[in-house]
């Protein structure tokens, strides 16, 4: 076992870091010390290296640096140190390691111990294995992050990620007026990226765990009934709702999201024995389907002589969307959240809870979570699942909000 510790050895007002390599081998002690060329100045590593919490913003990013390039240096030495008989070190091999570090290749680019660059430096590594909708979420994250380090006078490390900052964090986004639901989704994005620094070698806090909450109360998120869909498709439209109308019934019907759905062409129809399906990749998992038409969206199809509705922007189908339920009548009152500005033009916009038109909480996704409700009980639930493209048949039983007690009285049925 060897540790690494690091001094300021000189008179002069900026000097180079020297190092320290401590460790035992056959029951003796050993200290080897060397040069780096991380410089710093005396009164900034006297006073300030130490402190806890800077109020000067200047010294805290100074400290993100130099104990960045401290961490770094450390696990080169550390790693080597591992690969290397303790016989065979000493003030050479130290010196040498040194100067290996700093000449290794472009590949061993240092890992930023700073949460926000961090996030960055997630996303490029994770490249190929996560989607541009995922890469968006983490961005959205990562800016709130750098408003919280604004705010606070701080820069954030990896391994100050705790209960402390859970603490904060939730008081700072409850100032801006964030949803716990809101709150809740970013931290658990702070700790997967978290536990991916631990695995890259980074310190993380050991308390991690805790930095979870749960939100108080579960907004259930609307669907359409099949009388509700029935009053949509009787209702007369325009021709640009007429295609929003029908996108939203082949949604209903088909179980997808709208960056599947919205890109479904008369090419990935394919036909057996008689009964036509369509084929088509998932743009979130990458997962190749293929699923059963339903006689709804060959109705659209038909009508269309056989093409798909014109696709148009997801902003632009959500907006005309709103439009086509209110004007179909879907205005039951119920409990919902929506995002609202909070003050007049002030253009920053957050979720509210309270009671609203079921037309006003409509948004995209309600063609699949219709779909899995409505079949629900109808259509055997693994068959289901795997239109969906839920991992586990908790995860659509929770999907489509069914508590124990929901599944209990459903049981009851068969008794």
């Amino acid at each position: 076992m060897a540790t690494v510790n690091f001094l300021y050895r000189s008179t002069r007002e900026n000097a180079n870091l020297n190092i320290r390599l401590l460790f035992r081998h056959n029951s003796k002690d050993f200290v080897i010390g060397a040069k780096t060329l991380l410089k710093v100045n005396r009164i900034y590593w006297e006073n300030q290296h130490n402190q806890k919490r800077p109020k000067s913003i200047d010294i805290a990013n100074r400290q993100v640096e130099v104990k960045g390039e401290m961490n770094n240096i450390e696990n080169f030495i550390l790693n080597a140190f591992d690969k290397t008989t303790p016989a065979l070190i000493d003030k050479n091999w130290l010196q040498n390691q040194i100067d290996l570090y700093y000449n290794k290749e472009p590949e061993k680019a240092l890992i930023p111990i700073e949460l926000v660059k961090f996030i960055e430096y997630y996303n490029k590594e994770k490249e190929g294995e996560i989607t541009p909708s995922s890469i968006k979420k983490h961005t959205v994250v990562q800016h709130k992050l750098e408003r919280y380090e604004k705010s606070r006078q701080r820069v954030l490390l990896v391994s100050d990620i705790d209960e402390n900052f859970k603490t904060d964090f939730i008081e700072y986004c409850k100032s801006e007026n964030y949803a716990l639901g809101t709150i809740q989704r970013d931290l658990v994005f702070v700790k997967t990226f978290c536990n991916y620094a631990y695995e890259k070698g980074l310190d993380v806090s050991r308390n991690l765990n805790k930095v979870r909450i749960k939100a108080k109360t579960e907004i259930k998120h609307p669907y359409l009934s099949f009388t509700e869909l029935e009053k949509i498709e009787q209702k007369d439209f325009n021709e640009s709702l007429d295609n929003v109308r029908d996108w939203l019934i082949i949604s209903c019907y088909t179980g997808q999201r709208i960056s599947d759905f919205m890109n479904f062409s008369a090419e990935m129809i394919r036909e057996e024995t008689g009964k036509k399906l369509l084929e088509f990749k998932q743009q979130k998992t990458g997962k190749l389907m293929t699923i059963p038409i339903h006689p709804k969206v060959l109705e659209i199809l038909e009508k269309r002589e056989g093409r798909f509705p014109k696709s148009i922007s997801d902003q632009k189908y959500n907006d005309m969307l709103k439009v086509v339920c209110k004007d179909a009548g879907i205005t039951e009152k119920i409990r919902g959240s929506k995002k609202m500005e909070t003050k007049p033009e002030s253009g920053i916009y957050r979720k509210e809870e309270g009671f609203f038109e079921k037309w006003e909480l409509i948004a995209s996704h309600v063609g699949r979570r219709s779909f899995a409700s409505n079949f629900y009980g109808k259509i055997p639930t693994n068959y289901l699942i795997y239109i969906t493209g839920h991992s586990t048949e908790a995860m659509f039983l929770n999907y489509i909000g069914k508590s124990n007690k929901d599944l209990a009285l459903e049981i009851t049925n068969y008794f």
